[in-house]
């Protein structure tokens, strides 16, 4: 048995050897290569900021306790008894309404400016290789792969043969 397994050992070896030399490297020519090239959109935002005028009311009420106080006291001066009180709330209303309109008329108006930022978003499309068609010519056939670089005016090849 020992024998046997001695001699098991060159065959497996030599079976071995011959599969690798069916194997090797060669070199094609290259006759055409052709860049493979994808559109693809990167957007981006554009930002800028606009000023815009704003006008702001002081408002006081100066104007309408004395357009008040001086309608009280129109109304006040008009009619007597119930009438008398009621002239005088009316007139005290009145007054300060107006009164409130005469100091409240937009000339205590404040004009500032306020920003505002304005944003878009803006298409941004782009190139890009992401390979090679290449033909090659090896031994009168031609052949097409893709490789992710241009090989140049040869291509080294990996040749394996297997009986059929």
């Amino acid at each position: 048995m020992r024998i046997q397994c001695t001699m098991l050992i060159p065959i497996l070896y030599f079976g071995a050897i011959s599969a690798n030399a069916a194997e090797f490297e060669d070199m094609g020519r290259v006759v055409n290569v052709a860049p493979q090239v994808e559109q693809f959109n990167q957007p981006r935002q554009e930002c800028h900021t606009e000023y815009v005028e704003a006008q702001r009311q002081q408002r006081s009420v100066g104007g309408a306790i004395l357009g008040g106080l001086a309608g009280g006291l129109v109304g006040n001066q008009v009619g007597g008894g119930n009438g008398r009180t009621a002239a005088t709330a009316v007139g005290a209303i009145t007054g300060a309404i107006v009164g409130d309109r005469m100091e409240n008329n937009g000339s205590n108006a404040v004009t500032t400016e306020q920003p505002v930022r304005e944003c878009r978003t803006i298409d941004h499309w782009q190139s890009r290789t992401n390979g090679y068609s290449v033909t090659y010519e090896y031994r009168g056939h031609d052949y097409t792969t893709v490789m992710p670089y241009d090989p140049g005016e040869r291509v080294k090849l990996h040749v394996s043969l297997t009986p059929r």
